[in-house]
């Protein structure tokens, strides 16, 4: 595999605009995924940028780095791969229909590291064809990633089947509800740096297919998780599948419930039995 190693992170406005371009020339599917792994070198936190990532996802203030943290530091070098010329799939369209992280350790604010990214096992999906983006963490002077996320892209067409996966695991017996303003998606983009159009306003949304602006699956993913704090292990999986997007503004019902190996947990929408995310974690 051949490495590319980046001295600063990727500038997301010109990669907006390049996948914007990307978006509306023809005939771009390939299939083969890039031999080509993104790195940064001596990445450091800032304590502000993170306070405020905590502040819109719900997490409380700490020396420790949440766990979904480092994927918004990895995701600039993400966009930076998946606009390439050799990427098989335009980045619009695309959508993102499940998350993994494992943690070996907590990553601390003071901590330096490497970030690496790579795109691999492209397979067919019932609805077209989809792969894996990995994103691990690795300290300074160590060999083996203490994080590692792989988030899963779904490539719509071509697929044998129409991929439901709306349905209930539980019933919706909610430990909170909670209502999600219709600016979410705007205060996320500005703590992650991901400013896809669907997510800001109704009509951004709208000129993709959406009724309005959907909430940041991530952003779904790390607020759910904060209402774990304090009862996650220091070594865990925590393992999610985006089902239905989340319309702003919204009402959504928590749920979550323990299992022969960890947790699980959905997001519902409050007023239909309807599930937004279905997710697990298992200690390592």
């Amino acid at each position: 595999m051949t490495v590319k190693v980046l001295d600063s992170p990727p500038n997301l406005g010109s990669l907006y605009s390049k996948a914007l371009l990307g978006g509306v020339r023809p005939g771009k599917d390939g299939d083969a995924l890039p031999g080509t792994e993104y790195v940064r070198e001596g990445v450091k936190i800032a304590p502000a940028h993170l306070a405020d990532y905590n502040r819109v996802c719900g997490f409380r203030l700490s020396d420790e780095l949440p766990v979904t943290y480092p994927h918004i530091l990895a995701f600039p070098l993400q966009m930076a791969m998946m606009t390439e010329g050799d990427f098989p799939f335009p980045l619009l369209g695309m959508v993102h229909v499940a998350n993994r992280i494992t943690q070996h350790r907590p990553v601390r604010i003071d901590e330096q590291f490497t970030l690496r990214v790579r795109a691999e096992n492209l397979r067919p999906h019932e609805k077209g064809r989809q792969f894996d983006v990995v994103s691990e963490v690795l300290p300074v002077g160590q060999d083996s990633p203490v994080w590692t996320d792989v988030s899963t892209y779904l490539r719509r067409g071509g697929g044998s089947g129409d991929g439901s996966d709306a349905k209930q695991l539980t019933p919706p017996a909610p430990n909170a509800v909670w209502r999600v303003p219709a600016d979410i998606g705007r205060k996320y983009a500005e703590a992650s740096g991901d400013r896809n159009p669907i997510h800001l306003h109704a009509l951004s949304a709208k000129a993709f297919g959406f009724p309005s602006a959907i909430a940041h699956g991530m952003w779904s993913k790390a607020h759910a998780l904060s209402a774990f704090e304090g009862r996650l292990p220091s070594a865990f999986t925590v393992d999610v599948k985006f089902k239905l997007p989340i319309l702003l503004p919204a009402k959504v019902a928590f749920t979550s419930w323990r299992t022969d190996d960890g947790l699980a947990f959905e997001l519902w929408n409050a007023r239909k039995p309807k599930p937004h995310l279905s997710g697990s974690i298992v200690a390592l």
